[in-house]
């Protein structure tokens, strides 16, 4: 008896110093690991279709991630070097804006106060060159560390072949190392699999469509930086609550106060198109599944930009998510719905 729970001991001490050892040194390409998961979630659906298709995993997987490649990979090298020069372009430009005028012409009453405009336009001045100038440094560490870049990205497209190729695979070798009865196994992954739908999908490409209509209209009424605050449309549109209302409405203000009435009514109707656009996705893509409280979106995507950096935007809701499905599947209740609602 005294043998067994000895033996029992040693094999635990071993495991706990065997994952220790593999979580230092999977360390520094843990979030590539955990981003290539996350894109085989957001690929899985392609995948399968292809697969009816093709009937051949390898080929399949190829083709996908060839996909990946050419939709993430080709476009951030034509992006990047865009971005810097038009982060410069607006750094330079923002120091020559008179926000004293503009706010003159919108409100006049305001404007009256020779103290607090130029408090105002002192204020003004300083957030768009600390967001312009973090925008241009936060690139150029980008492109010094390219070779660990690419590094961490060889370990994305690995993982997310190896893992889209052999997904079933990896899903009944989870069920056999799970604690849980067949049944609790059961909810817990449909639970898992529908929330994170429900934050990649509800909150991801949602967000990016959002941010897609919101700046068409830049382009199609000659907004400066059409791209650049498309690209930021697109960021605002991924976080909840936020939206790329924070962006389009700036940017309509300001071409009306610079005399472009037609060009900020052009913009004004393209990001109230991207609210309509939101609500009437977001029921179809995440209809009958399970949804996160809004207020815990929030917070998990704060933090998770805090801690995790910018891939905390998807991987904060998860981890928050993942824990009020844990605590429910522990007390054996379904979800209450409160913090996480109920499938409709």
């Amino acid at each position: 008896m005294e043998k067994n729970y000895l033996n029992d001991i040693v094999v635990a001490a071993v495991l706990i110093l065997l994952s220790i050892l593999a979580f230092l040194l999977l360390k520094p390409i843990l979030f590539s690991i955990i981003f290539g998961f996350i894109l085989v979630f957001i690929f899985a659906p392609l995948y399968n279709l292809l697969y009816k298709k093709l009937k051949s995993k390898n080929w399949t997987a190829i083709l996908i991630t060839i996909l990946l490649i050419i939709v993430i990979v080709v476009p951030l090298i034509f992006l990047i070097p865009f971005i810097v020069g038009q982060a410069i372009k607006i750094f330079t430009f923002a120091q020559q804006i008179d926000f004293v005028t503009i706010l003159d012409k919108l409100f006049p009453s305001l404007a009256s106060s020779d103290a607090l405009t130029a408090q105002i336009d002192s204020v003004l001045h300083s957030f768009i060159t600390n967001l312009t100038s973090g925008m241009v440094n936060t690139v150029s560490n980008f492109l010094i560390n390219i070779p660990t870049t690419l590094l961490q990205l060889t370990v994305v497209l690995f993982t997310f072949f190896f893992t889209i190729r052999d997904k079933s695979e990896f899903i009944e070798y989870l069920k056999t190392i799970l604690p849980f009865s067949k049944d609790v196994q059961e909810r817990l992954l449909k639970a898992t699999k529908d929330v994170t739908i429900s934050v990649l999908y509800g909150q991801i490409i949602i967000g990016f469509v959002q941010g897609l209509v919101a700046g068409l209209g830049f382009f199609l009424f000659g907004a400066p930086s059409a791209l650049l605050f498309m690209i930021l449309a697109i960021v605002a549109g991924v976080l909840p609550i936020v939206g790329p209302s924070i962006v389009w409405i700036p940017m309509a203000v300001y071409l009306l106060a610079t005399g472009n009435n037609v060009a900020s009514l052009g913009v004004v109707i393209f990001g109230i198109a991207s609210i309509v656009v939101d609500n009437i996705l977001r029921p179809i893509v995440i209809s009958k599944r399970a949804r996160m409280n809004s207020l815990l979106a929030l917070l998990g995507t704060i933090g998770g930009l805090v801690f995790f950096g910018i891939i905390g935007l998807v991987l904060g809701p998860l981890i928050i998510a993942y824990l009020i499905i844990f605590i429910e599947i522990y007390k054996n209740k379904r979800f209450s719905g409160t913090l996480i609602k109920p499938e409709e």
